[in-house]
């Protein structure tokens, strides 16, 4: 792409660290990307108060646009990639003995198919569920190499308020209003206060599962980490599944996402349902004033919310938001200070998730809050693989699984922009 501008000098400590040359060009790239598109879009914008936007302006404008989207994602998985740690190529990662000999029977587990060391491990442990048929649980390792994997991949958890737990539901008890309370007198007589309005929530765990498969000559390869292909093999189906029902789920056989509980106009917000902001717009930002929608929607929130805020959208919902401009002619969105950094929309952090819907009419396109007090996602403790010879030969399949839950936690800490 031929800039206008150089790229401005970048001297992030984060960066450098963990970079390397690849992420800090494609960083510098994007800074360049994104000072020429404010220049053509400053000449769009020109052109639209003189006589109306031409047609090549426009074009360059959505063209630099979407390379900005393309360039951020290639920046989010140079730094992914660089953050992935090594697993299973040092004695040093698992002092404890019983935790290695778990890790030797699994490896001898998925590479020949020998059960013999799991069943004895897990029937000394007391381990529920673990015959064959059920599958083995992974070593402690591996399952939080894909728990980092999934919030480094699933926007939504990676905000989000995650608990671990080992039974099948969490219930959690909420205080929607406190006691009631009031001044007195010395001598006044003293009445009695109203309780606490409780309010129980129950997040089910539900079953989420992929099946990723090898040949057998990959799996007799001592130099293959299986821990570490074993991850990165269900860590994008498991990502994808999880950022789906965060964000749009209905809670049958998966968690509810945010979007699929009942909402209602900020003014007549009620517990149980999340508020929305009106654009005042079928399908668009206002003609005038277009960013007003978004300050609305931030001090929607109240202040002990809106200190952790942050914005959840699409990239084509942010493509539309990186236009918009202030009183003083400052763009409101600004590029990531520093590669594996969100964005920011009026100073507060931007989170792109593909599942939220695309502006248009009656949509509920952005949402804006405090997700590590809003949204809950509950993990079941133990990751189980069931090894498959047979089912799709000369492939082994292993049929891995977790359970996870998820659902709004507090309903006054998130709060939806709706185009209408």
């Amino acid at each position: 792409m031929d800039l206008k501008h150089p790229a401005p000098e970048t001297k992030s400590v984060e960066t450098k660290h963990m970079a390397g040359p690849e992420v800090s060009a494609a960083f510098e790239e994007f800074m360049g990307a994104f000072e020429a598109f404010k220049d053509a879009n400053d000449l769009r914008l020109s052109e639209l108060e003189r006589r109306g936007v031409d047609a090549v302006t426009a074009d360059k404008v959505e063209r630099i646009n979407a390379a900005l989207d393309t360039q951020k994602s290639l920046i989010d998985e140079l730094v992914l990639k660089a953050r992935r740690p090594s697993l299973g190529g040092s004695a040093d990662l698992v002092s404890d003995l019983a935790a290695r000999e778990h890790k030797s029977a699994f490896d001898a587990y998925v590479r020949h198919g020998e059960t013999a060391g799991l069943k004895r491990l897990e029937a000394k442990a007391l381990s529920a569920g673990t015959p064959a048929d059920g599958g083995y649980v992974v070593p402690s390792e591996t399952e939080r190499e894909i728990g980092k994997r999934l919030a480094a991949l699933s926007p939504i958890r990676a905000i989000s308020d995650v608990r671990v737990i080992s039974s099948g539901t969490y219930k959690k008890p909420f205080m929607t209003s406190g006691p009631a309370v009031g001044w007195v007198a010395e001598t006044a007589a003293r009445t009695q206060t109203a309780s606490p309005v409780l309010d129980e929530l129950s997040f089910p765990a539900m079953e989420i599962y992929a099946m990723p498969a090898a040949t057998q000559t990959l799996l007799d390869d001592a130099a293959v980490n299986i821990d570490e292909w074993l991850a990165i093999e269900v860590e994008a189906a498991f990502a994808a599944q999880e950022g789906t029902a965060f964000v749009t789920g209905d809670g049958a056989g998966k968690p509810k996402g945010f979007l699929a509980y009942a909402t209602a106009a900020e003014d007549t917000w009620e517990w149980g349902k999340l508020g929305f902001i009106a654009t005042g717009a079928a399908g668009d930002f206002p003609a005038t004033n277009p960013a007003d929608p978004l300050v609305d929607l931030v001090y929607a929130l109240k202040a002990g919310y809106r200190q952790n805020g942050s914005f959840v959208m699409n990239r084509r919902s942010q493509a539309a938001v990186r236009k918009l401009k202030d009183e003083n002619g400052q763009y409101l969105w600004a590029p990531p200070t520093a590669a594996g950094q969100p964005p920011s929309l009026m100073n507060f952090p931007v989170h792109e998730a593909e599942e939220m819907p695309d502006i248009e009419e009656n949509s509920v396109s952005i949402a804006f809050g405090d997700f590590k007090r809003g949204y809950l996602v509950v993990d079941r403790a133990g990751v189980r693989v069931l090894r498959d010879p047979y089912s799709a030969k000369p492939y082994v399949l292993f049929y891995t699984t977790k359970r996870v839950g998820g659902g709004v936690q507090d309903f006054d800490a998130i709060k939806l922009l709706k185009f209408a």
